[in-house]
C-alpha cells in the first residue's frame, strides 16, 4: 500500500481544517539535509503550523548521532527550550558520551516513539542528518545475518513515512555554515570543552570528532579564534558534502528549498 492510499479521502482534505485528520494512520513525516540545513527549525516550523490550523500537534524525533549525547549542546547544537517553542522534542541527551549507542538502538527507539506519538493522537516528524539512522527506519533494515544472507537490507522504502530534504546552493551552504561557525565561538564552547574533557577525557569516540578537538587546541594556544572558526566551517562543509551524497541516493526524497518550506510539506502531504 502507498503512502498516498494510506490517507483516507478525509485526511487529505484536512489541509483547510475543514476535515478530521486521523494522525495515528498517516505517514511520518521526516526531513534531512545536510548539517545548517535548517532541519530542526523547520520540523518545529512544520508542527507549529499544523498546530495553528487545528490540523494536528505533533512532536519531534531527532535523527541525529551527535545529540544523543547528554553535555554535549553548543558543540552538537542542540536545540534550546526557547527554540523548540514548546513543541516536544525526542531522541536527544539519551547517553553519556562515553557509552555506546548503535543504529540498532537508535531504530529500537525511534519505533518506540513513533507508536507512543501516534497513541497519543499526535504526528511523529523525523529531523536529522545521520543518514544511516533515517535509512535503517525508513527502509526498515534486519539487523540479523539470516536476513543479510538472504536479501540486502535496502529495499522498498516503508510507505509509512514521507521523506523532504532541505535543498541549498553550495555557495549558500557554505555561507551558513560559516555563519554558524562564527556564531558558535561566541557562545561558552570552551566552558562546555572543558567540562566534557575533565569529565569523559579524549578516550570517548565522541570527543574526537567535531568541534571539540578544535576547541580544545584553541584553548590550548595552538590556533587563535579565526583558524578555529575556519577548520569548523571546513570540517561541517566535509561532513555536508558526505549528507548529500548520502541522501542522493534516494529517489523518493522531496527536494525543496528552505523557503516557503513550511507551506510546501503540509500542502504536499495533504494534497497527494
Amino acid at each position: 500500500m502507498s503512502a498516498k492510499n494510506k490517507m483516507t479521502s478525509e485526511n487529505s482534505r484536512a489541509g483547510d481544517g475543514s476535515a478530521v485528520f486521523d494522525a495515528s494512520k498517516s505517514p511520518v513525516i521526516v526531513i534531512v539535509g545536510p548539517t545548517a540545513s535548517g532541519k530542526t527549525g523547520l520540523a518545529i516550523d512544520v508542527a507549529l503550523e499544523l498546530s495553528k490550523r487545528g490540523i494536528c500537534e505533533c512532536e519531534i524525533i531527532s535523527a541525529d548521532s551527535r545529540a544523543i549525547y547528554k553535555g554535549m549542546d553548543i558543540g552538537t547544537a542542540k536545540p534550546t527550550i526557547e527554540e523548540m517553542q514548546g513543541v516536544p522534542h525526542w531522541g536527544i541527551d539519551l547517553v553519556e558520551p562515553n557509552d555506546r549507542f548503535t543504529v540498532v538502538d537508535f531504530c529500537n527507539y525511534a519505533r518506540e516513539k513513533i507508536a507512543e506519538i501516534r497513541k497519543r493522537g499526535h504526528l511523529p516528524i523525523i529531523a536529522g542528518g545521520t543518514g544511516l539512522y533515517v535509512d535503517a527506519l525508513i527502509y526498515n533494515y534486519q539487523f540479523n545475518d539470516v536476513v543479510k544472507k538472504t536479501y540486502s537490507d535496502r529495499q522498498e522504502m516503508s510507505s509509512d513515512f514521507v521523506v523532504f530534504g532541505i535543498d541549498w546552493p553550495r555557495k549558500e551552504l557554505k555561507e551558513r555554515l560559516l555563519q554558524r561557525a562564527n556564531k558558535l565561538f561566541e557562545q561558552p564552547i570552551e566552558e562546555e570543552t572543558l567540562k566534557m574533557v575533565e569529565q569523559y577525557g579524549w578516550d570517548s569516540q565522541a570527543m574526537k570528532s567535531d568541534i571539540y578537538p578544535i576547541c580544545w587546541d584553541l584553548m590550548r594556544g595552538k590556533i587563535d579564534r579565526d583558524e578555529a572558526v575556519r577548520l569548523n566551517a571546513l570540517d561541517d562543509w566535509h561532513l555536508a558534502k558526505r549528507q548529500l551524497t548520502w541522501f542522493r541516493r534516494n529517489d523518493k526524497i522531496i527536494w525543496i528549498p528552505l523557503k516557503n518550506a513550511t507551506n510546501r510539506i503540509i500542502n504536499f502531504y495533504f494534497t497527494r
